[in-house]
């Protein structure tokens, strides 16, 4: 009778490990740069997806509020700023290819000028850094009068999960 309980609890205790190395957390710092064109930053609440081809993500529903390092009394999203963040969070499968970013278009000066982000990723054994152009505004009133802006590099189509978030669902999520 013991021989079935210890198959069943190695059993167990493997598939336990296997879980836990598949879910194992990366962390991810986002280094964003705010364009220098006048009226360029904002002060808004923006949200972040990365996700990879398969379209495993990482959503941020506040980037600001996830992990933000500039300090105390900070002024996140203005004109000319590197605004650092980081954080953990579970590691993607594969290479992170796209980029989704949102602004809730709230606040004083809603409208954002976006030059790039760059996601770098580090996970025991290895650190990998993509850089996302984005050289457009996030606003209703400047073309091409969106919110969201999305940055695809994958090669071929990206799981239909990675949504873009966008109206009050972000709203939402950032209150």
């Amino acid at each position: 009778m013991a021989r079935p309980n210890v198959l069943f609890l190695s059993l167990l205790f493997i598939a336990t490990v296997s879980v836990v190395a598949f879910a194992e957390d990366c962390v991810y710092t986002l280094n964003v740069k705010t364009g220098t064109i006048s009226e360029a930053g904002t002060d808004a609440k923006v949200s972040i997806i990365i996700a990879d081809k398969d379209g495993n993500k990482v959503q941020i529903q506040n980037l600001e509020n996830w992990g933000g390092l500039m300090g105390p009394g900070h002024d996140y999203f203005e004109n000319g700023n590197l605004d650092v963040f980081a954080s953990k969070a579970t590691c993607l499968a594969s290479p992170i290819c796209l980029l989704n970013v949102t602004s809730d278009g709230t606040g004083f000066m809603p409208g954002w000028y976006l030059d790039y982000v760059d996601v770098t990723t580090v996970r025991p054994g290895s650190t990998c850094t993509h850089r996302f152009n984005v050289d457009q505004w996030l606003a209703t009133d400047e073309p091409p009068y969106s919110l969201n802006v999305i940055r695809n590099r994958c090669a071929g189509k990206v799981s239909s999960n990675v949504g873009q978030v966008v109206g009050s669902e972000i709203r939402k999520s950032l209150s």
